[in-house]
């Protein structure tokens, strides 16, 4: 099961944002959830709706599906923030000039996905090396030397250019 949730231009600069996205990328959905709810930053708060909007889709996806839903075993597959618009504004400055202020905003996107239980492996006895499956052995290639011109091929080489 995998379920995305995107939120378009947060009032927060995609630099300051990728410090906190970059501690749960990867993780189990409890984990992250536990680390942004703890963080000091002000993405994270942001953040944290994102992630929970995710698992709220993953959860309508399987009963849509009818399938069981467990959101401990979700894992954040892919997590990004992307530049959004960037609102130019102007302030007052000295001898009547404005100088730009630059209001940047982002994108944050979070993808989460249920891990795969390891399905049991069967242990597999290798066949015992018979004349039936047995394999030859590849021979080693070797690499061939480049043959040594003579002299007289060098000079005629050199008469030739000459003559041009």
């Amino acid at each position: 099961m995998e379920a995305r949730a995107i939120q378009y231009t947060v009032r927060q600069s995609a630099r300051k944002m990728r410090l906190v996205i970059d501690l749960i990328r990867g993780r189990p959905v409890p984990e992250a959830d536990a680390i942004l709810r703890f963080s000091k930053k002000r993405a994270a708060k942001q953040i944290h709706k994102v992630l929970k909007s995710a698992v709220a889709n993953a959860q309508q996806a399987a009963q849509r599906q009818n399938e069981a839903f467990d959101a401990d075993r979700l894992r954040v597959k892919y997590a990004v923030v992307n530049e959004g618009q960037t609102l130019k504004r102007f302030t007052a400055a000295a001898m009547g000039r404005a100088t730009p202020i630059k209001k940047r905003t982002s994108h944050v996107e979070i993808h989460v996905a249920s891990d795969a239980a390891p399905a049991p492996a069967a242990k597999a006895t290798p066949a015992p090396a018979t004349a039936t499956n047995a394999q030859p052995k590849a021979k080693a290639k070797t690499k061939a030397k480049p043959k040594k011109k003579s002299a007289a091929s060098k000079k005629a080489k050199k008469t030739k250019k000459a003559s041009r």
